[in-house]
């Protein structure tokens, strides 16, 4: 009996500086947490970033049609004025939104540059990388059956 007493206040001992010492560290890595800085956000962007003229090309990303469609955006530094420009005399607005590093796009419908006598509306986003402006878009053509869908590569260069 007295040998069980001793091993249970042996046990509680052992269970109590335990218990201690996983307090301690505790503490300590919340101090740790406390004094090591947090890394730096990135710098985000704004609209201003992009503002400006791009010369654009628009590469199909896939398919038998590999022709690039070229055209001029204008970006402003808010979301009004944004707007694509084609050769052809054709101006396409849109609308705009920040999400993260990108600038989310979409038009309204309009007569497709690339296939005659059809109807288009595209969505997308674009970011800039080494000064140039990279992104995707998708136009979706209308009654188009099959071939409805078109994923586009977005590359402009900024218009001096």
């Amino acid at each position: 009996m007295h040998t069980t007493r001793r091993s249970t206040i042996l046990f509680s001992a052992l269970f109590f500086v335990a218990a201690c010492k996983g307090e301690n560290a505790a503490t300590d890595t919340a101090k740790a947490a406390a004094v090591t800085p947090a890394p730096a956000p990135a710098p985000a962007v704004t609209l201003a970033d992009f503002a400006g003229k791009w010369a654009v090309v628009a590469t199909p990303q896939s398919g038998k049609d590999t022709s690039v469609t070229k055209y001029t955006l204008t970006a402003t530094a808010d979301t009004s004025g944004w707007k694509i420009d084609f050769p052809s005399g054709v101006k396409v607005p849109m609308q705009v939104s920040l999400a993260g590093d990108s600038v989310l796009l979409k038009t309204a419908q309009f007569s497709s540059q690339r296939r005659k006598n059809v109807k288009v509306w595209t969505e997308g986003s674009v970011k800039l990388q080494n000064g140039k402006l990279v992104g995707e878009t998708t136009a979706h053509y209308l009654n188009a059956g099959a071939d409805s869908v078109l994923k586009l590569r977005i590359d402009g260069t900024k218009a001096p």
